[in-house]
């Protein structure tokens, strides 16, 4: 269901699509852009007047972080260590990043083209915490499409 116009959506329920496995339980998102270059034109007019047009240029590649409450699901390990490996045929893949309305229904997808895991960190392990533990997952991307 689509939202209701000039109506935005909560950021609280989304969730990370690779291989036709959703993992709903994400806690975070950060770092997704989608960027180009900027090509600078500098000319001069037919008055002899010194102009800059700027143009757009190639897209540029990214990274996304998410994180996610350490569950016993080891999939983020898996993945990261078949890169670690360089079985780049069997680590490249492309997913999705979907944001959930207060349904549970996707209203928008970032599909990531050309991702892989280049980082996988554990929050602090501290005797005598209460705080939940945590994985950071950062996924390199060759290009981001929105859906």
């Amino acid at each position: 269901m689509p939202l209701p116009d000039l109506d935005s959506s909560v950021a609280n329920s989304f969730g990370l699509e690779f291989d036709s496995v959703l993992i709903r339980h994400i806690t975070e998102v950060s770092g997704l852009k989608m960027e180009q270059d900027v090509i600078e034109l500098k000319q001069n007019t037919v008055n002899g007047q010194y102009i800059v047009k700027k143009l757009p240029g190639k897209p540029k590649a990214g990274e996304v972080t998410v994180t996610r409450g350490l569950t016993e699901d080891n999939s983020f390990e898996r993945w990261i260590k078949d890169s670690r490996f360089g079985r780049m045929s069997q680590v490249r893949r492309s997913g999705s990043i979907i944001v959930f309305d207060y349904e549970g229904m996707p209203i928008k997808r970032y599909k990531l083209i050309g991702a892989w895991p280049k980082s996988l960190e554990i929050s602090t392990l501290k005797a005598g915490d209460t705080s939940v533990l945590t994985e950071k997952l950062v996924i390199t991307y060759e290009s981001v499409e929105v859906d």
